[in-house]
Formats: C-alpha cells, sequence, structure tokens
C-alpha cells in the first residue's frame, strides 16, 4: 500500500508542510502574535507565537499526516482498504494545513476574512466527500464506524455505512448551507447527529439480529 502511493505520500506531506513557505513569504507584514484559535461567536481566543503559527502548526499536522499513514499500513485488514480509500486518507491533513493557516495568516493581517464560514463550509464539503465513500468501504479498523456490532458482523458494517453515507452527505450539505450564520453551536450539533445516528442504527441493527436468533 505504502510503496504504491508513495509519490501520493511525499506529495501531501510536502504540501501540508507548505504553508511554512508562505509563512516565510508573508513573514514581514505578519504580527508577532497569531491567532490560532476562535471561540464559539467567531471571535479569536488564543493566539500563538509567529514562529509556531507558521513552522509549529504544520509540523504538528505532518506528525498527524504520518502516523494516520502508519495506522492505516498496521490495521490487521488494511487489504480492505482500497487505494481510494488511503488517497482519501493522504490528503486530509494537507488540506487542513492549507486551509487553516493561509487562514490564520491572512486573518492576522486583514481581520474581516470571514474565517469561522470558510471553516465551517471546509467540514461541510469534507463531511459530504466522505459521506459518499463511506457505503464502498469494507471492514476495518481504520476507517468508518468502527463500534463493535460492525466489526463482528459484515452485514451490520454494510448496512451501517450505506445509512452513515447518507446521513453524511446530507449532514455535509446542511453544514455548508448554514456556514452563513457562523453558528458554531449548529455546526457541532449537525456534527453529533451524524457522527452518533450510524451508531445507534449499528446497535438496532444489532438488537434485532440478536432478538430474532433467540427466538429461533
Amino acid at each position: 500500500m505504502i510503496k504504491k502511493n508513495l509519490k501520493t505520500i511525499i506529495a501531501t506531506a510536502i504540501i501540508t508542510l507548505s504553508p511554512i513557505v508562505i509563512g516565510l513569504i508573508m513573514w514581514d507584514k505578519l504580527p508577532e502574535k497569531i491567532v490560532t484559535h476562535f471561540g464559539a461567536n467567531g471571535t479569536p481566543d488564543q493566539y500563538s507565537s509567529k514562529a509556531f503559527a507558521v513552522f509549529g502548526l504544520p509540523l504538528v499536522l505532518l506528525g498527524i499526516h504520518l502516523l494516520c499513514i502508519l495506522a492505516t499500513r498496521l490495521d490487521p485488514k488494511h487489504s480492505n482498504i482500497t487505494d481510494k480509500n488511503f488517497k482519501l486518507v493522504l490528503w486530509i491533513s494537507p488540506l487542513l494545513s492549507l486551509v487553516l493557516s493561509v487562514l490564520c495568516f491572512a486573518y492576522s493581517i486583514n481581520n474581516t476574512v470571514p474565517v469561522v464560514t470558510v471553516i465551517i463550509i471546509f467540514m461541510g464539503v469534507l463531511f459530504a466527500v466522505i459521506g459518499n465513500i463511506m457505503p464502498k468501504v469494507k471492514q476495518n479498523y481504520s476507517l468508518g464506524i468502527k463500534i463493535p456490532p460492525t466489526l463482528h458482523d459484515k452485514e451490520n458494517w454494510y448496512k451501517t455505512h450505506r445509512f452513515a453515507g447518507k446521513i453524511w452527505v446530507l449532514g455535509g450539505v446542511v453544514i455548508c448551507l448554514t456556514a452563513v450564520f457562523e453558528n458554531i453551536f449548529v455546526f457541532m450539533a449537525i456534527t453529533l447527529v451524524i457522527a452518533f445516528a450510524p451508531m445507534v442504527y449499528s446497535y438496532a441493527i444489532a438488537n434485532r439480529k440478536n432478538e430474532k436468533n433467540n427466538k429461533d
């Protein structure tokens, strides 16, 4: 898996670190303190040094990127992870690194940049993309809804991920449509629904199956 996608791994690692180059180009324009977190109302509530924002954040995300690759490779069922699934894993950290770093740089120079709106739309699109792929994901320990009912029953995994795919796509669209309100609580509420609804659905399937088996 890694050898086959080595070029993509190298490319995504470089992209993950690319905000360092952008930060160096913008270095003289950037303030000494750069906002790196926003509160629920969309206002900045945490700042970091310019050096950490430019160098630290991309390096942290590169570490996460490499850990995700390693975890996927060490998955006992990694043979069930297709190239398409693996490439999705490879592109999440690079995109996050670019979007988050550029937004932080831009907001620090011009605080009228709609950072929260852009981030919410980005997450909505990401949820929709993942939802589109979910029904095609086979049993594994790295991707998907990894809970006992799905991991122990292929039929449960299949039905749960078909349901989850629809919920995530719909949730992603709703998140994008509500991004204009810049309300983190709305975003979090939708995220919780699409995260837990498939789990509830999976356990419901398992319970029905157990009841049926007990009657037989």
